[in-house]
């Protein structure tokens, strides 16, 4: 089905606490833990450990209000900046950050990343650690040449974007669009990391049904290259779970480094 049978995330909206909840909660009968949090928050983990990418900021433009990947990355990253696309994403990220009543409970995903860290009795300071490396939540829009204008940000060392490409982008042509106006905020020899899910053509939040733009492993590839993206790592998790609220087929973990 193509994308005039779906909503648009970024240009219709969505319910983004069903969202978490469907899909990246510690609710019994969540059953996409295994795609959705544990092997982004593995990958992520193991990435930055290598030390093959360095310096101070961390760019994060990812779907809905999501954090958990972000955990791992800001033992990294002294400054993080977030890009959402929605206000109601932006609210739900500064209820979360200033720890405010009815923020999102994300104990579940702070507590893994302690345990990939070794550090699994400190919980609290893994939350505290990421809120003191968000230093701003922005908006974000696609149909600007520049995304964030009129703030103009500093290039990154580092972009971590989970499932918004492919998501945002209603064909071939959109995505390698999509995709230069990310690098444009990265650094020469900075890195993308990438998770993206494996022909998958939508999703569901609340009572709403999303298109996606159905690309593979190899699309993903050849896009890197087409744009100067050097491929450092990569990834495949194939789908562990059934489920009929959405029809990837796997997850995808890709980094790729910007020409100097």
């Amino acid at each position: 089905m193509d994308c005039t049978t779906h909503k648009l995330y970024h240009v219709h909206g969505m319910d983004s606490r069903s969202h978490l909840d469907l899909y990246f909660s510690n609710k019994e009968g969540m059953v996409f833990a295994d795609d959705s949090l544990k092997f982004p928050m593995a990958m992520i983990h193991y990435h930055l450990s290598t030390g093959q990418t360095v310096g101070t900021l961390l760019i994060d433009i990812s779907l809905g209000s999501i954090i958990h990947n972000l955990f791992s990355a800001s033992k990294f990253f002294k400054k993080t900046v977030i890009l959402r696309f929605q206000e109601k994403c932006i609210m739900e990220l500064n209820r979360w950050l200033h720890d405010r009543t009815g923020a999102y409970d994300w104990s579940h995903t702070s507590s893994a990343a302690a345990q990939l860290e070794g550090i699994r009795d400190q919980l609290q300071e893994k939350e505290m650690h990421l809120r003191s490396s968000v230093k701003q939540i922005l908006k974000c829009d696609f149909e600007q040449e520049e995304i964030t204008s009129p703030v103009l940000l500093p290039l990154a060392d580092c972009i971590v974007s989970m499932l918004i490409l492919e998501i945002i982008s209603k064909n071939e042509d959109e995505y390698m669009k999509n995709l230069e106006k990310i690098i444009k905020l990265l650094k020469p020899g900075g890195q993308l990391l990438l998770i993206s899910l494996v022909d998958a053509t939508y999703w569901i939040a609340g009572a709403e049904r999303f298109h996606s733009f159905k690309c593979n492993e190899e699309f993903v590839k050849n896009a890197f290259g087409k744009v100067g993206l050097v491929i450092d790592y990569y990834a495949v998790q194939r789908r562990r779970n059934v489920s009929n609220l959405t029809d990837y087929k796997a997850v995808l973990f890709i980094v790729g480094r910007k020409g100097e």
